[in-house]
């Protein structure tokens, strides 16, 4: 069953063994950063801060701090999801009558992961009057940022021409009690909202939502295809519709079960510097001109929890929502390029800087072909560095990677470079958010890709070599 709110989480947590309660004051200035940091590193509880330093409501941190943790915030094991993932894309789409009939219970399925509109919400239960953003515990994370920020913000806008809802995750600069930076960045769908109303000199409303089940947090960093509404894929994660309801002051939804709700709104042509912040590559990102978002109001549950996560060198929390993005994921990446067997963005790598891709090579060429597909892909387009491999490669051993890159590739015939979009967090790209990929081509080279001497086999024992030395070795006792 889906969690009811941040607070039903965890309590489920606690019983598990999986919550840290921290009585003593903690500063939200840094001191929660360096603890956080500390404890997921070690593979700890999840923490709950009950009197962070200078704030009304206690602190949440460490929610998806461990693999099992996020399987248990996501309602399943990984492996479980991506199959329910698969039944839900198709490969091919329908062609004839029988496959559209087939079809059918899918649609029908995806119809009951519609959200629905309630009236009155928890997330409604109190009104702050007036509307203070410094109540809440944000975190200043790391020594140079440009203040505190929100770390887990669900931001609510809507296309203002096809008025499809779109929920991301950006983070917030808390300027003061009422006004916040608007971290979005050039590539993601919050930004081409405003923009299309920046350019009718239209004010744009925005709703930020913290908390409430945390698969439905999830779902707002999940990179879905243009025009799919997150709330659904929060209610194919839980199993059941993501209810939600009205803002008090704009016309947005919000999740009812949401901790926090803070409305308001963005005008056309207003900036205000933001940043620098400690950010998931490690580095800080720099300081730059976003617009500001204005408060006009803040509900909240009368049991709130502000939820938190922090970024840094890898590996940290994020990781873990990482992996979880690639595993469900991998179905919708095989349904546009069938001959991907499996995929890899290792923690290291930032998300956007390595993608390790194993094919079932078919003909000359084919890693090229999939290294553009990969660079043509939703928010794989910005990723820096492709490595393909063959099918029969772990492509989660980096040992094996490394091995298979050293001895398949001659440098100068199989890397391929090419310019393009890049993540706009990469701070060695020759221009903001633009510059070169490459990508390595580490799969057995053929003829017709000019390589006409023999390909040696890789070194392997025989099967039954190795069954009769598994027997001598339990003998052993080994």
């Amino acid at each position: 069953m889906p969690f009811t709110s941040l607070s039903d989480y965890l309590t489920q947590l606690e019983k598990r063994g999986e919550l840290l309660r921290v009585a003593q004051p903690v500063d939200p200035y840094l001191e929660i950063t360096e603890l956080a940091d500390r404890v997921v590193k070690r593979g700890g509880a999840a923490l709950l801060i009950e009197h962070p330093v200078g704030a009304d409501f206690p602190l949440a941190i460490g929610l998806y701090g461990t693999l099992a943790r996020t399987e248990f915030a996501l309602g399943g094991s990984l492996a479980s999801l991506q199959e329910r993932m698969r039944g839900w894309v198709r490969s091919e789409p329908p062609t004839t009558m029988v496959d559209k009939l087939k079809q059918l219970p899918r649609l029908a399925q995806l119809a009951g992961y519609l959200p629905k509109t309630v009236t009155t919400a928890p997330c409604q239960q109190v009104r702050m009057d007036p509307p203070d953003l410094t109540r809440l515990p944000v975190q200043t994370c790391w020594p140079e940022d440009g203040g505190p920020f929100f770390t887990l913000p669900m931001v609510f806008t809507r296309d203002p021409e096809t008025g499809r809802r779109n929920c991301g995750m950006y983070r917030l600069q808390r300027f003061d009690a009422t006004t916040t930076g608007m971290h979005w960045q050039v590539h993601k769908t919050g930004a081409r909202h405003y923009a299309i109303h920046e350019a009718r000199g239209e004010r744009m409303p925005v709703a930020v939502a913290l908390g409430g089940d945390p698969a439905i947090t999830y779902a707002a960093t999940a990179p879905l295809p243009d025009g799919v509404d997150e709330m659904i894929f929060a209610g194919f994660l839980r199993e059941r519709p993501v209810e939600m309801v009205r803002c008090l002051t704009c016309d947005l939804e919000v999740p009812a079960d949401a901790d926090f709700i803070i409305e308001g709104y963005v005008d056309p042509g207003e900036r205000r510097r933001e940043g620098p912040f400690g950010d998931h590559t490690g580095y800080y990102s720099l300081a730059d001109d976003y617009p500001v978002f204005h408060v006009t109001a803040i509900t909240h549950r009368r049991d709130a929890v502000y939820p938190s996560t922090i970024v840094g060198r890898p590996p940290m929390e994020d990781g873990y929502l990482g992996q979880a993005t690639e595993r469900l994921f991998l179905p919708l990446v095989q349904m546009m390029a069938p001959e991907i067997v499996d995929y890899h963005l290792p923690v290291a790598g930032a998300f956007h800087n390595l993608v390790i891709v194993a094919i079932n090579k078919q003909y000359p060429g084919h890693a090229r072909k999939v290294m553009h597909t990969i660079w043509g892909l939703g928010q794989l387009a910005n990723t820096k560095t492709v490595i393909v491999v063959d099918a029969d490669v772990n492509v989660h051993d980096p040992d094996e990677v490394l091995w298979r890159v050293g001895n398949n590739i001659d440098p100068e015939r199989d890397t391929q470079f090419t310019l393009g979009p890049v993540d706009v967090l990469d701070h060695a790209s020759r221009l903001p958010a633009y510059g070169s990929k490459m990508g390595i081509d580490a799969t057995k080279k053929w003829p017709g890709e000019g390589f006409t001497r023999e390909w040696p086999d890789a070194l392997t024992m025989t099967a039954e070599v190795q069954a009769k030395v598994d027997g001598l070795m339990k003998t052993l006792g080994l």
